[in-house]
């Protein structure tokens, strides 16, 4: 039978008979299966060679060619009616996949152009096609495509096929299995046995960070909407969650009391704890409640879907509220630690942390102490715990105090070391003569480091013999080198007493060697009181004029003012206080005194004998007030 042209058009058969008419039998005209564009088909060897031979050799005439012609385009039309009431009701179609392209499945359907399935409906997760050429498919077509075949639509056969029986697993909550195809905005596209709509709020219980985690996996879900008429389905598995959940968690409440010790597996972490899943209910283990000892994070001790044994703390009924513990289940190992850590004991343990005041040392699980700055080293000159130790170290300590009831323990590091104080002593007697660098200036005195760890105070008031000094800063500069004298050692209190002025004589000492009760010595007049004055007598010595002494010889009150100078009588020395008490009164008598006895010496007797008869006492008194007046 003649292959059928694509139309019924008159013009098209008046075509063909001219053809046949001027060059004998013409070509058949025939659809391209997958473009659909009519085209010419070359007729077989034999029948070119009839040709050849003439017209007259072939029994084939126009009527026979407008019959074959009126047939193909009778089938065309047929087959374009069967196509139209396919598409018009929606019909399944079975086919057989023919090729795969880069855009299309193609599929024969059983009509003169083949469908076209787009590609993308058929991808599973990976993005490879499901469907390999001669599998069996149906579809359901949609429209004739402009550039010939028809379009075909794979998932909306699918879900003709399905269609019942989603609605049968809806209206009855009956779960169906999918497979996570791909992440969408929203949410997840699930294959089941159609494309469904998996909403991110449905995946879980709780709220998902990653749905990425989810591609690949089988998830059995719920469908909880569906449209035909725009074939959307939308599904759930938190529904089905929530019900294991509540089914496992009316178990777990019927047994559930404070006290049980139950297993559990760890769902979430925060700062303060973690969340543990028990079977339909969830508890909260508290940071406080998972060890003896100090953790930073839970995640130092659990992580998500760790399964650990609990003990169920405290137990809220009517708001279903469930305190868990861990340490509990292990006994305090603060009960016997005073017989475990004795004082004195060495023991070795790992640094937790360190700050400003010390160190926290971990000796075992639960037990902590605490080595203080003070109890680090013996020298002074560490400025921060970092700069000895850090966390992780592993250090050895000894157990100065142990306090159970408060959790404490006191340690130290520097009674591991020689302590420098203890031959202090032997090595640094009273009056020996030290040379160190000024460490620390304040307002009472310096501090000057001898050796690593050893520091003596020099008193403000052991820095001059002679001067005044309100603030060392007067006399000493920071790290200068300065020798000292040893004053004191207590090595019991870590105090070393130094002075400076002691490396040169004391003035006082020197005077009061010097002097006795009754000498006259000059001064100056350094400052002034209501009760007297204050006078140098000697480099660094003073002495004081009480204001009942600072008379002349008539009685009259002396004027002592501030930088005058004036002669003063010694009539008080106590050399324990370093007091000089002086008289301006005192040295008018005795200058009185001294003329007098000048007077009665011969050798005046004799310069004046021609008028001793006529000289007395009195013209003498009386001579040495016109002398002064």
């Amino acid at each position: 039978m003649p292959t059928e042209t694509s139309t019924t058009n008159p013009d098209r058969l008046e075509e063909a008979n001219t053809l046949h008419e001027a060059n004998g039998p013409v070509t058949d005209v025939v659809a391209n299966p997958v473009v659909g564009a009519n085209h010419l088909v070359t007729p077989a060897p034999e029948t070119l060679s009839a040709a050849a031979d003439g017209p007259d050799d072939i029994d084939y005439d126009a009527a026979d060619f407008a019959a074959a012609l009126e047939n193909f385009d009778r089938e065309q039309a047929e087959d374009k009616a069967a196509a139209s009431a396919a598409m018009e009701e929606d019909k399944v179609i079975t086919g057989t996949v023919v090729k795969i392209t880069d855009k299309y499945v193609v599929v024969d359907i059983g009509l003169k152009s083949e469908g076209l399935i787009p590609k993308e409906q058929v991808l599973d997760h990976t993005g490879e096609p499901k469907l390999a050429v001669g599998d069996a498919v149906e579809v359901v077509v949609e429209r004739e495509d402009h550039e010939g075949g028809y379009l075909v639509s794979y998932e909306k056969a699918q879900r003709h096929r399905l269609w019942d029986q989603l609605e049968k697993a809806a209206a009855d909550k009956t779960p169906v299995t999918g497979t996570v195809l791909s992440r969408v905005k929203g949410g997840l596209t699930v294959d089941i046995g159609v494309k469904a709509f998996l909403p991110g709020s449905q995946v879980e219980i709780r709220p998902v960070r990653n749905l990425d985690t989810y591609l690949g996996t089988q998830l059995d879900v719920r469908v909880i909407k569906l449209n035909k008429k725009r074939g959307n389905v939308v599904i759930s598995r938190k529904e089905i969650l929530e019900e294991e959940q509540n089914a496992r968690k009316s178990v777990t409440l019927e047994t559930l009391e404070e006290g049980a010790v139950l297993t559990g597996v760890v769902k979430n972490l925060t700062d303060y704890g973690a969340f543990v899943e028990l079977g339909g209910l969830d508890g909260l283990l508290h940071i406080t409640d998972m060890s003896w000892g100090r953790l930073t994070h839970p995640r130092d001790l659990v992580q998500v879907g760790d399964e650990i044994q609990v003990k169920v703390l405290k137990f809220d009924k009517d708001k279903h509220r469930v305190s868990l513990g861990f340490k509990q289940l292990t006994p305090d190992p603060w009960l016997d630690a005073i017989e475990r850590y004795p004082i004195g004991a060495q023991v070795k343990g790992r640094v937790l942390s360190v700050t400003d005041y010390g160190a926290f040392v971990e000796l075992e699980q639960g037990i902590e102490g605490l080595v203080h700055v003070s109890e680090m080293t013996w020298s002074k000159r560490m400025k921060h715990p970092s700069k000895m130790v850090k966390p992780g170290d592993e250090v050895d300590t000894i157990i100065l105090a142990v306090n159970p009831n408060d959790r404490r323990i006191s340690l130290g590091m520097k009674q591991l070391q020689d302590n420098p104080w203890e031959q202090l002593e032997n090595k640094y007697p009273i009056g020996a003569t030290v040379e160190g660098r000024v460490r620390n200036l304040t307002d009472f005195g310096a501090f000057i480091e001898i050796e690593d760890g050893i520091d003596g105070l020099v008193h403000v008031s052991n820095l001059s013999w002679t001067k005044r000094i309100k603030h060392p800063s007067e006399v000493l500069k920071k790290g200068e080198k300065v020798k000292a004298v040893v004053l004191g050692v207590e090595p019991e209190n870590r105090r070393l007493s130094l002075g400076v002025k002691q490396l040169e004589p004391d003035v006082w000492d020197t005077f009061f060697a010097q002097h006795r009760v009754g000498d006259v010595v000059k001064g100056k007049v350094l400052r002034t009181a209501q009760f007297g004055a204050f006078v140098e007598i000697a480099e660094g010595v003073e002495g004081l004029c009480h204001v009942s002494e600072a008379v002349d010889q008539t009685g009259k009150q002396a004027a002592l003012e501030v930088g005058s100078e004036h002669e003063f009588k010694i009539v008080k020395m106590s050399p324990e206080e370093k007091k000089v008490g002086l008289s301006l009164r005192g040295v008018g008598e005795e200058a009185s005194r001294e003329e007098v006895e000048s007077y009665k010496t011969p050798s005046n007797q004799s310069s004046s004998s021609s008028s001793s008869s006529s000289t007395t006492l009195g013209d003498l008194l009386n001579w040495k007030r016109s002398e002064r007046e």
